[in-house]
Protein backbone atom coordinates (compact mmCIF):
# COMPACT_ATOMS: atom_id res chain seq x y z
CA UNK A 1 0.00 0.00 0.00
CA UNK A 2 1.42 3.81 -0.74
CA UNK A 3 2.23 5.76 1.89
CA UNK A 4 2.87 9.33 1.15
CA UNK A 5 5.62 10.60 4.44
CA UNK A 6 7.65 8.43 7.22
CA UNK A 7 5.25 9.85 9.86
CA UNK A 8 2.53 8.56 7.73
CA UNK A 9 4.11 5.19 7.09
CA UNK A 10 5.23 4.88 10.93
CA UNK A 11 1.76 5.32 12.15
CA UNK A 12 0.25 2.89 9.61
CA UNK A 13 2.85 0.42 9.85
CA UNK A 14 2.15 0.35 13.44
CA UNK A 15 -1.68 0.02 12.43
CA UNK A 16 -0.94 -2.79 10.43
CA UNK A 17 1.16 -4.66 12.79
CA UNK A 18 -1.45 -4.24 15.57
CA UNK A 19 -3.89 -6.89 13.43
CA UNK A 20 -0.41 -9.62 12.72
CA UNK A 21 -1.42 -11.35 15.27
CA UNK A 22 -5.40 -11.17 15.23
CA UNK A 23 -7.09 -14.52 14.49
CA UNK A 24 -10.63 -14.73 13.04
CA UNK A 25 -12.17 -16.52 10.61
CA UNK A 26 -13.33 -13.26 8.43
CA UNK A 27 -9.89 -10.80 8.92
CA UNK A 28 -7.82 -11.72 6.23
CA UNK A 29 -4.59 -13.26 7.98
CA UNK A 30 -0.81 -11.32 7.27
CA UNK A 31 1.87 -13.60 7.41
CA UNK A 32 4.52 -10.73 7.53
CA UNK A 33 4.55 -6.31 7.17
CA UNK A 34 7.51 -4.20 6.32
CA UNK A 35 8.05 -0.86 4.85
CA UNK A 36 10.21 0.15 2.06
CA UNK A 37 10.29 3.68 0.90
CA UNK A 38 6.83 5.15 0.02
CA UNK A 39 5.05 1.87 0.67
CA UNK A 40 3.80 -0.68 3.17
CA UNK A 41 4.76 -4.29 1.99
CA UNK A 42 2.12 -6.84 3.24
CA UNK A 43 2.43 -10.63 2.66
CA UNK A 44 -0.99 -12.18 3.18
CA UNK A 45 -3.59 -14.90 2.46
CA UNK A 46 -4.30 -15.04 -1.64
CA UNK A 47 -8.10 -13.88 -2.50
CA UNK A 48 -10.28 -15.00 -5.47
CA UNK A 49 -11.73 -11.20 -6.31
CA UNK A 50 -13.01 -8.58 -4.00
CA UNK A 51 -16.92 -7.66 -3.39
CA UNK A 52 -15.96 -4.60 -5.71
CA UNK A 53 -14.78 -6.67 -8.38
CA UNK A 54 -17.86 -9.61 -7.95
CA UNK A 55 -20.56 -6.11 -7.89
CA UNK A 56 -18.89 -4.95 -11.48
CA UNK A 57 -19.03 -8.65 -12.90
CA UNK A 58 -22.74 -8.99 -11.99
CA UNK A 59 -23.54 -5.36 -13.00
CA UNK A 60 -21.80 -5.11 -16.34
CA UNK A 61 -21.90 -8.97 -17.50
CA UNK A 62 -24.88 -9.99 -16.04
CA UNK A 63 -26.94 -6.89 -15.84
CA UNK A 64 -28.47 -7.69 -12.36
CA UNK A 65 -27.25 -6.88 -8.45
CA UNK A 66 -25.60 -9.55 -6.40
CA UNK A 67 -28.08 -11.89 -5.17
CA UNK A 68 -29.57 -11.24 -2.33
CA UNK A 69 -28.54 -14.60 -0.47
CA UNK A 70 -25.22 -14.06 -1.15
CA UNK A 71 -24.74 -10.89 -0.70
CA UNK A 72 -26.20 -10.93 3.01
CA UNK A 73 -23.93 -13.75 3.75
CA UNK A 74 -21.01 -11.86 3.03
CA UNK A 75 -22.54 -8.82 4.56
CA UNK A 76 -22.98 -10.71 7.94
CA UNK A 77 -19.60 -12.53 7.94
CA UNK A 78 -18.16 -8.70 7.61
CA UNK A 79 -20.16 -8.03 10.32
CA UNK A 80 -18.87 -10.28 12.73
CA UNK A 81 -15.45 -9.34 11.61
CA UNK A 82 -16.06 -5.99 12.74
CA UNK A 83 -17.57 -6.72 15.93
CA UNK A 84 -14.52 -8.92 16.70
CA UNK A 85 -12.39 -5.91 16.17
CA UNK A 86 -14.44 -3.31 17.44
CA UNK A 87 -15.19 -4.87 20.89
CA UNK A 88 -12.43 -3.70 23.04
CA UNK A 89 -10.63 -7.11 24.36
CA UNK A 90 -7.23 -6.48 22.13
CA UNK A 91 -4.08 -5.75 24.33
CA UNK A 92 -2.14 -2.82 22.78
CA UNK A 93 0.61 -0.52 25.07
CA UNK A 94 -0.72 -3.20 28.12
CA UNK A 95 -4.20 -1.58 28.05
CA UNK A 96 -7.76 -3.21 26.20
CA UNK A 97 -9.16 -1.16 23.36
CA UNK A 98 -11.32 -1.91 20.76
CA UNK A 99 -10.54 -0.86 16.99
CA UNK A 100 -12.13 0.78 14.55
CA UNK A 101 -11.30 -0.33 10.77
CA UNK A 102 -12.08 3.34 8.96
CA UNK A 103 -11.87 1.99 5.79
CA UNK A 104 -14.68 -0.13 5.38
CA UNK A 105 -15.79 -0.25 1.35
CA UNK A 106 -15.93 -3.10 -1.17
CA UNK A 107 -12.50 -2.73 -2.19
CA UNK A 108 -11.33 -3.73 1.38
CA UNK A 109 -13.79 -7.11 1.78
CA UNK A 110 -11.94 -10.02 -0.08
CA UNK A 111 -13.50 -13.31 -1.27
CA UNK A 112 -12.23 -16.68 -0.71
CA UNK A 113 -15.40 -18.91 -2.66
CA UNK A 114 -18.20 -18.76 -0.25
CA UNK A 115 -16.27 -16.62 2.62
CA UNK A 116 -16.03 -13.01 2.81
CA UNK A 117 -12.81 -11.35 4.79
CA UNK A 118 -11.76 -7.87 5.71
CA UNK A 119 -8.64 -6.42 4.79
CA UNK A 120 -6.56 -2.88 4.46
CA UNK A 121 -5.69 -2.23 7.97
CA UNK A 122 -4.04 1.15 7.52
CA UNK A 123 -5.98 3.57 9.00
CA UNK A 124 -7.52 1.34 11.95
CA UNK A 125 -7.97 3.52 15.07
CA UNK A 126 -7.30 2.05 18.70
CA UNK A 127 -10.16 2.67 20.88
CA UNK A 128 -10.77 3.24 24.42
CA UNK A 129 -13.21 4.97 25.35
CA UNK A 130 -16.59 6.50 23.51
CA UNK A 131 -15.17 9.10 21.57
CA UNK A 132 -11.44 9.15 19.62
CA UNK A 133 -9.74 11.73 18.02
CA UNK A 134 -8.98 10.29 14.10
CA UNK A 135 -6.83 13.10 12.51
CA UNK A 136 -7.02 10.51 9.37
CA UNK A 137 -9.98 8.76 7.25
CA UNK A 138 -10.55 5.81 4.52
CA UNK A 139 -12.10 6.70 1.77
CA UNK A 140 -14.70 10.07 2.21
CA UNK A 141 -17.80 8.91 0.32
CA UNK A 142 -17.96 5.65 2.97
CA UNK A 143 -16.88 7.47 5.86
CA UNK A 144 -19.46 8.80 9.00
CA UNK A 145 -20.77 12.15 9.52
CA UNK A 146 -18.46 12.18 12.59
CA UNK A 147 -15.08 10.73 11.27
CA UNK A 148 -15.49 13.93 8.63
CA UNK A 149 -15.14 16.06 11.66
CA UNK A 150 -12.21 14.43 13.03
CA UNK A 151 -13.13 11.84 15.56
CA UNK A 152 -13.82 7.99 15.47
CA UNK A 153 -17.01 6.71 17.72
CA UNK A 154 -17.83 2.46 18.85
CA UNK A 155 -20.42 3.48 15.42
CA UNK A 156 -18.50 4.29 12.82
CA UNK A 157 -17.37 1.17 11.02
CA UNK A 158 -21.26 0.38 11.36
CA UNK A 159 -22.32 3.54 9.23
CA UNK A 160 -19.56 2.69 6.48
CA UNK A 161 -20.96 -0.90 6.20
CA UNK A 162 -24.24 0.38 5.95
CA UNK A 163 -23.22 2.43 2.63
CA UNK A 164 -21.02 -0.37 1.39
CA UNK A 165 -24.26 -2.27 1.77
CA UNK A 166 -26.02 0.16 0.01
CA UNK A 167 -23.65 0.66 -3.11
CA UNK A 168 -23.45 -3.31 -3.33
CA UNK A 169 -27.33 -3.55 -3.63
CA UNK A 170 -27.96 -0.50 -6.22
CA UNK A 171 -24.81 0.03 -7.35
CA UNK A 172 -24.99 3.78 -6.23
CA UNK A 173 -24.01 5.86 -3.23
CA UNK A 174 -27.03 7.07 -0.71
CA UNK A 175 -25.51 10.40 -0.75
CA UNK A 176 -23.96 13.24 -3.35
CA UNK A 177 -20.49 13.70 -3.54
CA UNK A 178 -18.64 15.21 -0.29
CA UNK A 179 -16.41 18.04 -2.42
CA UNK A 180 -13.03 17.49 -2.86
CA UNK A 181 -10.29 18.85 -0.04
CA UNK A 182 -10.66 20.09 3.35
CA UNK A 183 -14.22 20.22 4.48
CA UNK A 184 -15.61 22.87 6.80
CA UNK A 185 -16.49 22.54 10.12
CA UNK A 186 -19.62 22.97 9.20
CA UNK A 187 -20.34 20.12 6.47
CA UNK A 188 -23.33 17.98 6.89
CA UNK A 189 -24.20 15.22 3.85
CA UNK A 190 -28.14 16.13 4.96
CA UNK A 191 -30.88 12.67 4.79
CA UNK A 192 -29.71 9.87 3.00
CA UNK A 193 -31.79 8.75 -0.21
CA UNK A 194 -32.21 5.54 -0.05
CA UNK A 195 -35.17 5.33 -2.87
CA UNK A 196 -33.22 2.77 -4.58
CA UNK A 197 -32.96 0.04 -2.03
CA UNK A 198 -36.46 -2.33 -1.69
CA UNK A 199 -39.02 -0.76 0.63
CA UNK A 200 -38.41 -3.52 3.14
CA UNK A 201 -34.68 -2.68 2.98
CA UNK A 202 -34.73 1.44 3.88
CA UNK A 203 -35.57 2.04 7.68
CA UNK A 204 -32.82 -1.26 8.40
CA UNK A 205 -30.08 0.94 6.49
CA UNK A 206 -31.77 4.23 7.86
CA UNK A 207 -30.91 3.68 11.38
CA UNK A 208 -27.68 2.30 10.64
CA UNK A 209 -27.07 5.75 8.65
CA UNK A 210 -28.16 7.85 11.66
CA UNK A 211 -26.10 11.20 11.48
CA UNK A 212 -26.22 10.71 15.81
CA UNK A 213 -23.75 7.91 16.24
CA UNK A 214 -25.93 6.86 19.58
CA UNK A 215 -29.10 6.20 17.27
CA UNK A 216 -27.70 3.51 15.04
CA UNK A 217 -27.49 -0.59 15.97
CA UNK A 218 -25.80 -1.05 19.02
CA UNK A 219 -23.44 -3.19 16.97
CA UNK A 220 -22.73 -4.87 13.41
CA UNK A 221 -24.59 -8.49 13.71
CA UNK A 222 -27.74 -5.99 14.76
CA UNK A 223 -27.57 -4.59 11.40
CA UNK A 224 -26.59 -8.00 9.58
CA UNK A 225 -29.78 -9.57 10.96
CA UNK A 226 -31.82 -6.53 10.48
CA UNK A 227 -30.25 -6.41 6.19
CA UNK A 228 -31.42 -10.76 6.29
CA UNK A 229 -34.29 -10.63 7.71
CA UNK A 230 -35.49 -7.27 5.13
CA UNK A 231 -34.00 -9.79 2.43
CA UNK A 232 -36.12 -13.01 3.83
CA UNK A 233 -32.91 -14.56 4.72
CA UNK A 234 -31.43 -15.71 7.79
CA UNK A 235 -27.60 -17.34 8.39
CA UNK A 236 -27.75 -21.02 9.66
CA UNK A 237 -24.53 -21.64 11.88
CA UNK A 238 -23.79 -25.72 12.63
CA UNK A 239 -20.90 -27.56 14.04
CA UNK A 240 -18.52 -28.24 10.93
CA UNK A 241 -20.30 -26.50 8.57
CA UNK A 242 -19.93 -22.83 7.13
CA UNK A 243 -22.15 -20.66 7.60
CA UNK A 244 -25.18 -20.54 4.76
CA UNK A 245 -28.13 -18.07 4.16
CA UNK A 246 -31.47 -19.97 4.06
CA UNK A 247 -34.93 -18.58 3.85
CA UNK A 248 -36.56 -17.68 7.00
CA UNK A 249 -40.08 -18.96 6.73
CA UNK A 250 -41.25 -16.18 8.64
CA UNK A 251 -40.05 -13.35 6.93
CA UNK A 252 -39.98 -14.16 3.09
CA UNK A 253 -40.67 -11.13 0.85
CA UNK A 254 -42.49 -10.65 -1.84
CA UNK A 255 -40.84 -9.23 -5.38
CA UNK A 256 -41.60 -5.85 -4.32
CA UNK A 257 -40.04 -6.43 -1.17
CA UNK A 258 -37.23 -8.01 -1.47
CA UNK A 259 -35.91 -6.37 -5.24
CA UNK A 260 -34.64 -9.65 -6.18
CA UNK A 261 -35.76 -9.47 -9.87
CA UNK A 262 -33.31 -9.33 -11.99
CA UNK A 263 -32.80 -5.36 -12.92
CA UNK A 264 -29.77 -2.99 -14.61
CA UNK A 265 -27.93 -1.47 -12.03
CA UNK A 266 -27.57 1.95 -12.74
CA UNK A 267 -26.26 5.10 -11.49
CA UNK A 268 -27.73 7.97 -10.46
CA UNK A 269 -26.69 11.13 -12.12
CA UNK A 270 -23.99 13.13 -10.29
CA UNK A 271 -23.45 10.12 -8.32
CA UNK A 272 -19.68 8.71 -9.04
CA UNK A 273 -19.09 5.15 -9.78
CA UNK A 274 -18.17 2.88 -6.49
CA UNK A 275 -14.84 2.59 -5.85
Amino acid sequence: MLSSNATTTSRELRSVQSFQSMDHPYLVKMHAVWSVPGYIVTVMELAEATLLDLMFLYHDELRQPIPPAQLGLYLWQVGQALDFLNARKHVRDGRKVGFQHGDIKPNNILLFGDVAKLTDYGVATATNGPTTPCPRHGTRDYAAPEVLQGYQTDFSDQFSLAVTYHVLRTGCFPFPPAPPGELPKSFSRGAADLSALPVAEQPVIAKALAPVPQDRYPNCQTLTQGILKALGYKVITEPNRAPRAVPDDETLPDATRSGVKPRHMTVRPGVSRPT
